[in-house]
């Protein structure tokens, strides 16, 4: 199958299609149906709720999105019926808008979930701004929005219960898709002609989106008592898919060396480049396998593995025998990792092909399944705990709170015509707690609402047939929710003929709603970006201290682990694969708070050049410490031994020396790691080549260690 051809199958079999159906659907068949018994108000009041509601309905387990959405219907009454008393009076009105954004907008301390429920109460109130319903008629109009909130949500429940697993099977489909594009990146390394530090700045971009995947992947599966306690074969395949994509993640992670190294030592084989070649054939199958878990078939059958694998084991061994000096070892343990990554796509292939009822896991295993999740808190005194102008969020919504009543004040005075509310919508989608992903979603905003606007203007006036006209609504409708989280700009461009045909259908003038849309769409951008840059302003230089001492954290603990197990003790496999989470997680976090820093103003990037190099030694740190993991859960608890005791265990206090530094201890006399690990001479017992290769792993992860704490001491400065 043609890759272009297969990408393209990908988005229609993926989630974010499948979304874009769904949410369209569910805001449509209201008005459809009431069209056919002659009442086309009462059906969009309840598409009204109905979109709403569908902020809410976003990936996660059926439960979770059960309960958000019942909770958000409550607000949908209680904030419709405020908001359509409160429009009697302009100051009322700007009391409430003010107040409302405040609340709403401080639920993010309660996660995401949380703020979707905010998003849809704060959508509803801003629906409401200009509706001129008489307060005798209100309760029953508010009655008819919650009316379509409510069947949202049972539609939407219905069709997750019709097919429970097909949500957690496109997102490990897309998150196969997603470790096929870093393998090859990996694979990147062992081409000359690639530049290091450039592939490396592509790769941790991909660790970012490879973790987001992985993390909704556990939520859906390991959240899910369905998915966990059933003995169905469909989704015991989805666990023990993932279980071992995972895995393979982390041997991918561990097929890392020195490249600068490797590359002076054996680009003269040739070897290098056959074993990128043979990682793009991996990826290859990786793409078959994740097409066909998108697409609920079973996989095509994959590429020999096995006999490249015997060809490149043959390269290898020639590359060891006409050079005697040079030890081949390194290419060896590659070739090891290349296996386990082989066998692990073996593994995969088998579950679609062979009697799920051999594969079943043991309900012992639900215990360790709740570790790999987080569990959010609800109590209420995380939210009067962030009541403080220390908290991130208390000033996101303070900003949100000042500025929406600043848009509304403008919307009353400048806005163009009946649609002030687009000012406030424009506000409230843009303003992010953070100034750079304000200023991204600003752009794409603007960008999509001028492109769509012409586009929307081109179709009503040289399409005049209705029904041409709505097959086009229905298809930018899909367009407007399958993009929607996956490329906003691209939304927007959808969403805005989508909008222009819909009140055509209305009977509003073209003309003046597209320069209306367009002009609110100005204003309230313009206002949320002076508004990001001069209220309350959170720059990334602000967070990245926290998100460094985090990845410092999570890395002593998963080094603390090889220490145990060097030591000779035994370590359960689940506590390395929690180690190794907490590395992968906190590491995408960090890249992420780094990418967004790039995009902030010069003055705003405070020491940017020493905060990519600690992301890369922390891939690098990261890589290395999962190569040892990976050795000593394949070989089993080490024999003691002094020399690799002594390297970790230097590492583990130059890691929690540096540690100590981001939480702002003060240090008395601190040793210079450096100089420390240039005393790490021991008289060894007569080592295998095993443990020379791990010895020398272990003063390669010293170095990194050092270096690490040498570019922390640059950025505290």
């Amino acid at each position: 199958m043609n890759s272009h051809k297969r990408e393209i199958k990908s988005f229609f079999y993926s989630q974010y299609f499948s979304d874009g159906l769904r949410i369209s659907a569910g805001i449509l068949i209201p008005s459809l149906l009431a069209l056919q018994f002659g009442d086309f108000e009462l059906g969009l009041t309840m598409s009204l709720g109905a979109l709403c509601i569908c902020a809410i309905d976003s990936p996660g387990p059926v439960q979770h999105k059960r309960n958000a959405m019942a909770i958000g219907n409550g607000l949908l009454l209680v904030v419709s019926l405020i908001t359509g008393y409160a429009r009697l009076n302009v100051y009322t009105l700007g009391l409430e808008i003010t107040v409302f954004s405040f609340l709403f907008s401080m639920l993010t301390v309660y996660g995401n979930r949380a703020a979707s429920v905010g998003t849809s109460a704060l959508l509803v109130m801003i629906f409401m701004m200009d509706k001129a319903i008489p307060p005798a008629d209100l309760p029953m109009f508010c009655a008819n929005i919650l009316a379509g909130g409510l069947w949202y949500m049972i539609f939407s429940l219905i069709f997750f219960g019709i097919r429970p697993y097909r949500a957690a099977q496109q997102t490990l489909g897309e998150n196969v898709a997603d470790v096929a594009r870093f393998l090859r990146l990996k694979a990147d390394f062992y081409r000359p002609e690639t530049d290091i530090d450039d592939n490396y700045r592509r790769l941790v971009l991909q660790q970012i989106s490879v973790s987001n995947h992985q993390d909704a992947v556990r939520e859906m599966l390991f959240k899910s008592r369905l998915m966990v306690k059933e003995s169905t074969g469909a989704s015991r395949i989805l666990v023990l898919t993932f279980i071992d994509l995972v895995d393979m993640f982390e041997q991918i992670m561990a097929t890392h060396y020195d490249y600068r190294h490797i590359r002076e030592k054996y680009a003269h084989t040739g070897v290098l480049s056959e074993i990128a070649d043979f990682l793009h054939t991996v990826a290859d199958d990786l793409d078959i396998i994740g097409f066909a878990v998108l697409a609920n078939t079973r996989p095509e059958k994959l590429s020999n593995l096995n006999h490249k694998l015997e060809l490149l084991k043959l390269k290898i061994d020639e590359v060891g025998a006409e050079d005697k000096e040079s030890s081949n070892l390194v290419l060896k343990k590659i070739l090891i990792n290349l296996r386990d990554v082989a066998k692990g796509i073996g593994n995969i292939y088998k579950y679609y092909h062979s009697k799920a009822s051999d594969m079943l896991l043991n309900d012992t295993r639900e215990v360790e399944y709740s570790k790999f999740v987080t569990h959010q808190d609800f109590a209420p005194h995380i939210f009067w705990d962030n009541i403080s102008l220390d908290s991130a969020t208390f000033k996101h919504a303070l900003r949100v709170s000042l500025v929406c009543l600043v848009g509304f004040i403008t919307a009353k005075n400048v806005s163009l015509g009946g649609h002030s509310y687009w000012v406030l919508l424009t506000i409230i989608v843009i303003l992010k707690p953070g100034f750079s992903l304000s200023k991204q979603r600003n752009y794409q905003r603007l960008i999509g609402t001028i492109a769509g606007g012409a586009i929307g203007i081109l179709i009503l006036n040289f399409i005049p047939d209705k029904t041409a006209q709505f097959i086009f609504l229905v298809v930018f409708m899909i367009g407007t929710y399958s993009f929607l989280r996956l490329n906003y700009v691209v939304s927007v461009i959808f969403m805005t003929p989508y909008v222009l045909i819909l009140f055509k259908f209305l009977g509003v003038g073209l003309i003046n709603v597209a320069q209306e849309r367009i002009i609110d769409t100005v204003i309230g951008s313009t206002i949320a970006f002076i508004a990001s840059y001069v209220i309350f302003p959170t720059w990334e230089f602000q967070q990245i201290q926290h998100d460094l001492k985090a990845v410092i954290t999570a890395n002593i603990s998963y080094l603390q682990k090889v220490s145990e197990s060097i030591a000779g003790k035994p370590v359960l496999i689940t506590d390395y694969k929690l180690a190794r989470k907490d590395v992968f997680v906190n590491s995408a976090n960090l890249s992420a708070t780094f990418e967004r820093m790039t995009s902030e103003p010069k003055s705003k990037q405070r020491n940017i050049k020493d905060i990519h190099k600690f992301v890369v030694l922390n891939h690098i740190l990261a890589s290395y410490t999962a190569n040892i993991a990976s050795t000593i859960i394949r070989t089993g608890p080490q024999q003691p031994h002094a020399d690799a005791l002594k390297l970790v265990k230097r590492s583990i206090a130059v890691l929690k020396e540096t540690g100590k530094k981001l939480s702002g201890e003060i240090i008395e006399a601190p040793a210079k790691p450096a100089e420390i690990v240039k005393t790490a001479e021991v008289a060894p017992a007569p080592l295998s080549a095993e443990d020379v290769l791990m010895k020398e792993q272990l003063g390669f992860i010293n170095k990194i260690t050092v270096d690490i704490a040498k570019v922390t001491e640059n950025i505290l400065r």
